[in-house]
């Protein structure tokens, strides 16, 4: 019988890649690997969140962790999503600016591409208006789309959809730190990135014969 193939990803981010909130501890990460894993895929999804993190820090730290994870496997992919930090206001400035965060996405993506792994990008979820300035964070979504399409790499928008959610703001309420969601809003992300190309990106990692 021929041996399943070994599909292994890396999900590279923040504290919602990490899955700050969920009590169960899936986040959208995990519960995306469990019904992949489900529908056959064999998949093993290595979660590479860490909170308070900008597209700065994942772009200092990202390649070594991501190498030695992706080793033999058959088929290979790189999933990135950040941003939100970026737009956090510290005496008086953002912690990235809008330029430099566009310039990060596009350095991770030259490097992912270089190394022939096939990445999905998933957009920054919303986040109070008092901790991040709507404007800001929407200008931030498209500009990553922009990069993406420029590469031809799929681009997963969730700020508008989630932000015209109020399923999306009680789950952050539910959670109580003012920025992060509950369970709730981890299965809303989850189902976005599945519909917004997911089952496709992952059958593209597949080695065809």
């Amino acid at each position: 019988m021929e041996a399943a193939n070994d599909l292994r990803i890396c999900v590279v981010g923040d504290s919602f890649v990490q899955g700050v909130g969920d009590l169960s501890g899936a986040g959208w990460v995990g519960r995306l690997a469990a019904e992949s894993r489900r529908r056959g895929r064999t998949l093993t999804a290595y979660n590479i969140g860490v909170r308070h993190e900008t597209s700065a820090d994942v772009a200092e730290r990202w390649y070594g962790e991501a190498v030695p994870r992706m080793r033999h496997a058959d088929g290979y992919g790189m999933v990135y999503a950040f941003g939100v930090n970026d737009l956090v206001v510290e005496h008086g400035r953002r912690r990235v600016e809008h330029e430099d965060s566009v310039a990060n996405l596009d350095a991770i993506l030259d490097t992912a591409t270089g190394a022939r792994w096939t990445c999905l990008v998933v957009g920054p979820p919303p986040i109070p208006a008092d901790a991040n300035d709507v404007d800001a964070a929407l200008e931030l979504e498209d500009a990553y789309a922009k990069v993406c399409a420029a590469r031809g790499i799929p681009f997963v928008p969730i700020q508008r959809a989630l932000r015209a959610e109020p399923a999306w703001w009680r789950s952050i309420e539910a959670y109580g730190d003012g920025a992060h969601c509950d369970e709730v809003g981890y299965a809303m992300i989850a189902a976005l990135v599945a519909e917004g190309g997911w089952w496709d990106w992952l059958d593209s990692l597949t080695p065809r014969a």
